[in-house]
């Protein structure tokens, strides 16, 4: 093993690593940068490295895009729950998820931005995708229709409480369905930022499902399964 410890066969076997990679995953190469928000040099430059040593995929910014709204769309199923009557602790849940899902919107922004990828606006509707000169909107594993959100809306008190929870326990699978997919597809979740965030998503919103479980059978007179 003595020869695997010089600098030269490092470098090497870095490459072959690299080259394997590429023939069967296309490496993703920086697009235009966004025009509304600049990252500074160092950024860039720490971003580079970091592909370099290993390179990002389509998946991964497609996962990091998609993810941004839906969080948005988290942040704004929990926004209701002040103005709609919710119990004590389904306000609290929902403090909960829009502290934490407005600072991974703002990892996943960043690391798109860093990277010299299109950073899409934040839909509640949707992942906004541009195919063949057209946009769509893409509804991503478990988020609600706009017409789910508007009786979610209607809701209110005892009713409101057990609607969000139900509907914020599938938003939850879904987005753990995400992260399987990610690391599904062969290549991806090998960036540093996207594994972790990705791993921290899949813990801690499965935790989450099962605390919502657990607050969803203490309901008064709410008897019905997510």
């Amino acid at each position: 093993m003595k020869e695997f410890r010089s600098a030269g066969s490092r470098v090497l076997l870095a490459l072959l690593v690299l080259a394997a990679c590429r023939g069967s995953q296309p490496e993703v190469r920086p697009g235009p940068a966004p025009s509304a928000v600049h990252p500074d040099s160092a950024a860039i430059a720490r971003a580079q490295a970091d592909s370099a040593r290993l390179p990002y995929t389509e998946a991964d910014v497609h996962f990091m895009s998609a993810m941004i709204s839906h969080h948005a769309q988290a942040i704004h199923m929990a926004e209701m729950a002040p103005t709609h009557a919710a119990s004590a602790d389904v306000q609290r849940l929902a403090e909960r998820i829009i502290n934490a899902q407005q600072d991974e919107i703002a990892t996943m922004q960043r690391w798109l931005r860093e990277r010299r990828q299109p950073v899409p606006e934040p839909s509640i509707l949707g992942h906004r995708m541009t195919m063949n000169g057209q946009e769509h909107v893409m509804l991503m594993p478990g988020m609600l229709t706009a017409e789910q959100l508007k009786v979610l809306d209607q809701a209110r008190g005892a009713d409101f409480d057990w609607l969000f929870i139900t509907s914020m326990i599938q938003h939850h699978r879904g987005a753990v369905e995400m992260v399987k997919q990610l690391f599904g597809t062969w290549g991806a979740g090998q960036d540093e930022t996207v594994f972790k965030f990705a791993s921290d998503v899949n813990v801690d919103q499965t935790t989450e499902i099962n605390r919502m479980i657990k607050l969803l059978a203490s309901l008064p007179g709410q008897g019905r399964s997510p």
